[in-house]
């Protein structure tokens, strides 16, 4: 939840929070320029431009490509589904991790997520942490009271930007791919669970050609990452006056 504050000038300013998630595993440090994460850098672009408007505002920041959360286990599981007042040391222990990364996405306004597809979905390490986060009575509740549709968010209000980069194209409404995306259709499905409302991709295609229509639509895409970042910057400075 945001936190607030008044200025010299006594005017209210809500103050945000983003939560900004890696997943390649590739760094943007590299010495050769083709080695480096376009996702990631996709990602930054967005990041950079909000703190150019917003210079207070809290990013925090976890990079699962490099240091990926642990996949869960039947131990795990069992520790999930045991009463808090009767967990053991060691199960509170299994679940550190779940409730350091819950703790990140509670304080969340803004989710901003790069991804590149690998085999035309999630890698593994962002998986395993939609996993760690995705949890009963943390980011879920179940009741079957409510029929067929036992699961509800507990959160709700977020927002996701999520960057991707892939190899090919035209895995958008209408492409000639949209049935092997597996990567921005999942993430938007999960994405319920975190309380996201609002969600956008902005995507980077044909790296696999590496000819004129990968480095335009590289280029666009960290232009609607600056453009988002200042529109949605703007619109919450609105709501506040």
């Amino acid at each position: 939840m945001p936190f607030k504050e008044y200025n010299s000038n006594l005017k209210l300013i809500t103050m945000k929070t983003i939560l900004h998630i890696d997943a390649s595993a590739r760094l943007t440090t590299n010495s050769v320029e083709e080695y480096n994460s376009i996702s990631k850098s996709i990602a930054a672009s967005f990041i950079n431009k909000w703190k150019e408007n917003n210079p207070t505002d809290k990013i925090i920041h976890r990079d699962v490509g490099v240091n990926p959360p642990n996949f869960i286990t039947q131990d795990w599981i069992a520790a999930v589904f045991t009463p808090d007042e009767v967990k053991t040391k060691e199960q509170r222990a299994l679940l550190s991790l779940s409730d350091t990364l819950i703790n990140e996405l509670e304080q969340a306004d803004i989710i901003v997520m790069s991804s590149p597809m690998y085999n035309y979905g999630l890698p593994a390490a962002l998986k395993a942490w939609f996993d760690q986060v995705i949890r009963i009575n943390k980011t879920f509740s179940f009741d079957l009271t409510r029929g067929d549709h036992p699961l509800e968010p507990i959160m709700s209000g977020k927002t996701m930007v999520l960057a991707t980069s892939c190899g090919e194209f035209g895995f958008g409404p209408g492409g000639i791919n949209e049935k092997k995306n597996h990567l921005g259709t999942h993430i938007q499905t999960m994405s319920h669970y975190l309380g996201i409302d609002t969600f956008y991709e902005i995507n980077a295609e044909y790296q696999e050609f590496n000819d004129d229509r990968h480095k335009e639509s590289v280029q666009n895409a960290h232009n609607k990452a600056k453009e988002l970042a200042s529109t949605l910057s703007n619109s919450y400075i609105s709501t506040l006056q």
